[in-house]
């Protein structure tokens, strides 16, 4: 017995030290945050290089994080970019469906993707990759044959491994696809039920093909088409059936079949994180109390998350109308709109704003005050946790040069990389929601109230009238929408407002010889407007007494008529094609509704506008 008690006692030591030796290495790890405690690590396996089932090597594990929710992830997700105009590039029309997968992705005359554009995303600052895709390039679907070719598919996978190589996290969708969404509008049964053997095939093959890899990869289930343009007569000439409220009704019905098709292909694609399209993408018609999410089966943790887009305004961010950005207005639309959206964080939903951005001039440069834009819209989405994707086509970020074009931009993505945020003390994380606030109520306390100063100021014992006006060509634009905003215009152009103080006759023009070309090619839309028209002066009517266009009287095409949207901004409209029945609280100042129309122009008449002028009578309706 003793001689085996000696014999013990070095083993004990040994055993001793050696779990000693041990527990000093796991705390090294654990200071040091390598190896299995490294970020993130309670939730993630490590990443190790592998080769698909087809032949294509990813770093990714297929690890599921199951008690992840959403709006957790949205967080992880960092920002985010869009691959834009390139795997989404519709090129089936002119290219048939079985041209090389490369003909399609420059179709839209971008490079060909590699690994060192989307690498150079990351060291940006970016964390997250949308590519959207055109999946019926490659799809026969007016035959009946449903089937997605293989080399595409391949191809999609092999730019997803991309951004999974660089750890990123990565979003595909049908994207616009030649607008075939427009079958579910069509007034035939038959087309309808074609739009929904094509969408379930669809979303099958897809779920199918990609349901090994990890939740860093996530289904989309739609882009912008989710709404008006499931009226779309681009593919189905017989479409435009559906009524708004309908419409509504069809958005959660196509959203939650996207569920269960994913849901039901089983594997990883039982708990996937899914995006949600919103209605036409859009935060007001999403807000709507209309938009419903669907439903989900993996609910014991939210796995679904909302989709929206943000253009606003469009004039500043999708084309060169509007040059400049940062009043109080502006600013406080921007923050408005996306504390609206709390509406789903608050359900416990995450929030991913799919696209956004500010549109690089023809010249390749920036828009006045861009900077400022981005700031502020991303201090909305740091404040909020929603996941924000930048929409790009090789514009802010040169993907030949692969990186962004502005220093001051370039800073700005870097300093929000998801590893910065993650690096901060627990401290520094508390405290950021309330210094992200403060430095917006700054800003929104800094910004003018106007860029013109020899503006009118309307408050609410003011009103004022105007010509809203978007042309044709998106190119010229003035103060449009029912807030009185004459900062938001185009360079060069020239608005003459006048104050209303009461019944009588009131001129109102504009000059649009100042703006790049040097003239208005038409109307996109417009109306004349008389602001707090509805609050200081209710029931009165306005009476077009002349319009000259260059100079030249021009006769109206039909009968105007007062109305209001927002029960505070009189209007009438001159060109209105999104006004598809006369509203019931239509006016005139004859009472004699008969042949009224928010059309009452003909474009084909105001090619060349270089002025636009309009005498009114106002005054109380009969």
């Amino acid at each position: 017995m003793e001689k085996k008690k000696r014999n013990a006692l070095p083993v004990v030591l040994f055993a001793v030290a050696g779990i000693a030796l041990i527990a000093l290495v796991i705390m090294i790890l654990m200071v040091l945050k390598v190896g299995p405690f490294a970020e993130g690590s309670a939730k993630e396996k490590k990443r190790v290089l592998h080769t698909s089932a087809n032949g294509i090597e990813t770093m990714d594990n297929g690890y599921m994080r199951k008690d992840l929710s959403a709006s957790e992830l949205t967080v992880l997700m960092g920002n985010g970019i869009n691959l834009g105009n390139t795997m989404e590039a519709y090129g089936r029309i002119s290219l048939g469906t079985e041209a090389p997968v490369s003909s399609y992705e420059t179709f839209w005359s971008q490079p060909v993707t590699t690994q060192e554009m989307i690498t150079g995303m990351k060291n940006a600052g970016f964390d997250t990759l949308r590519i959207p895709v055109a999946w019926t390039n490659a799809m026969d679907y007016e035959s009946g044959d449903y089937t997605i070719r293989e080399d595409y598919l391949n191809r999609v996978e092999e730019i997803i491994n991309y951004a999974l190589n660089e750890n990123m996290y990565v979003v595909i969708n049908d994207h616009w696809d030649g607008s075939w969404w427009g079958m579910f509008g069509s007034a035939s049964e038959e087309t309808r039920q074609k739009a929904w053997d094509l969408y379930t095939s669809m979303w099958t093959q897809i779920a199918e093909r990609y349901k090994e890899y990890s939740d860093y990869l996530i289904f989309e289930s739609a882009n912008e088409e989710l709404g008006n343009r499931l009226n779309d007569t681009d593919v189905a000439a017989d479409s435009g059936t559906l009524s708004a409220d309908e419409c509504y009704e069809m958005t959660l019905k196509i959203n939650q079949k996207f569920v269960d098709i994913v849901r039901g292909t089983g594997g990883n694609n039982e708990s996937r994180f899914l995006l949600i399209a919103g209605y036409n993408t859009d935060v007001d018609m999403t807000t709507d109390d209309r938009y419903i999410m669907p439903t989900d089966p993996a609910n014991e943790v939210n796995k679904l998350i909302l989709s929206v887009h943000y253009y606003t305004p469009w004039g500043y961010c999708g084309n060169e109308s509007l040059s400049l950005w940062g009043t109080k207005r502006n600013y406080g639309e921007m923050n408005s709109l996306l504390e609206s959206l709390t509406k789903f964080t608050d359900q416990g939903y995450g929030v991913i704003i799919g696209e956004y951005g500010v549109l690089v001039k023809s010249d390749g440069t920036l828009k006045k005050n861009a900077a400022l834009y981005y700031k502020n819209f991303l201090d909305n989405c740091d404040l909020y946790n929603f996941c924000p994707l930048l929409w790009d086509c090789n514009n802010l970020y040169n993907r030949q040069d692969c990186k962004i074009i502005d220093d001051e931009i370039a800073a700005l993505y870097k300093e929000r990389a998801y590893a910065n945020e993650a690096a901060m003390t627990d401290e520094e994380k508390a405290a950021r929601p309330d210094k992200i606030k403060a430095e917006m109520d700054q800003a929104y306390a800094d910004a003018p109230a106007a860029f013109d100063d020899g503006a009118i100021d309307l408050d609410d014992s003011t009103s004022v009238a105007w010509i809203m006006i978007n042309s044709s060509d998106w190119n010229v634009m003035y103060s449009v929408g029912d807030v009185y905003d004459p900062g938001a215009k185009t360079d060069g152009l020239v608005a003459t407002d006048v104050e209303i103080t009461g019944e009588g006759t009131y001129t109102v023009s504009l000059d649009f010889t100042g703006v790049p070309g040097g003239y208005a090619n038409g109307m996109a839309f417009s109306a004349l407007a008389i602001g707090n028209g509805e609050l200081l002066y209710p029931g009165y009517t306005v009476n077009i007494t002349e319009v000259l266009v260059n100079g030249e009287p021009y006769t109206l095409t039909a009968k105007p008529y007062t109305t209001s949207d927002d029960a505070r901004c009189t209007r009438v409209n001159l060109y209105n094609e999104w006004v598809t029945q006369v509203p019931g609280d239509a006016r005139t100042p004859d009472g004699d509704t008969t042949g009224i129309s928010p059309v009452i122009v003909d474009n084909a008449d105001l090619t060349h506008m270089e002025t636009l002028s309009i005498t009114f009578e106002y005054a109380p309706g009969k």
